[in-house]
């Protein structure tokens, strides 16, 4: 007859055994259960509070300011400076002949109506003009006039050179042209303080040839407005 299960279950577990014992794995595996993990043992530092000590030491002074007593330090209250009402006008730059004083929308105005009146005059000549109103950085500061883009790439030159500009006198005053910025940097400056010109002004410029304008220059603080 067969064996049972019970039979054949037991047989195989003899056999097992029989061949750890062979193997030598049932001892090597009791005195690994044996053996306990060994603590490595930490090192505890005791932690010694640090002590900073406090010294008094006299500063060092100079040899000249040693006789003297020591500074004192203390908060100064300061009083802040306010403006109540807005500034008016910055000053007058050096330099400048104007005399700071803004013209009125009015004498503007007027202004621009006298040259307007001059410039249907001077057109009949059959020469270049334009109108160019005065303001405080045409006649002090930089003293930079830019020119009207328009007139400039029809009218001058598009290489760096010199504007001669004459007044109603006569009187001839040199100015540098820079075409790539459309207006006179060297020489305006000197043209604007001989003229006297001031804020609310304009100046009629004439193209009379290549590098030669004609100004003629209306004051804003000309009370004779006439319309003739």
């Amino acid at each position: 007859m067969g064996l049972s299960y019970e039979e054949r279950r037991q047989q195989r577990v003899d056999e097992n055994k029989k061949r750890l014992e062979d193997l030598n794995l049932i001892h090597l595996s009791q005195s690994l259960k044996n053996l306990s993990p060994k603590s490595s043992p930490m090192k505890k530092v005791a932690s010694k509070p640090r002590t900073v000590e406090k010294q008094m030491v006299e500063v060092r002074r100079s040899v000249r300011v040693a006789s003297n007593p020591a500074p004192v330090y203390a908060e100064v209250n300061t009083t802040r400076l306010s403006f109540s009402s807005p500034r008016k006008s910055y000053g007058v730059m050096r330099g400048s002949a104007w005399n700071g004083v803004y013209a009125t929308d009015e004498a503007r105005s007027n202004v621009i109506d006298k040259a307007e009146k001059l410039v249907s005059k001077l057109e009949q000549e059959g020469h270049p003009t334009f109108i160019k109103p005065m303001l405080p950085s045409h006649v002090s500061g930089g003293f930079w006039l830019g020119l009207p883009r328009n007139f400039c790439r029809s009218n001058l030159p598009s290489t760096y050179t010199t504007l001669t500009l004459v007044d109603e006198e006569g009187d001839e005053c040199p100015t540098i042209y820079l075409p790539r910025k459309t207006g006179l940097s060297g020489g305006w400056r000197g043209f604007a303080i001989d003229h006297k010109l001031s804020d609310g002004d304009a100046v009629v410029f004439q193209l009379i040839s290549g590098s030669v304008m004609k100004t003629y220059i209306i004051r804003a603080n000309d009370q004779e407005f006439s319309d003739d």
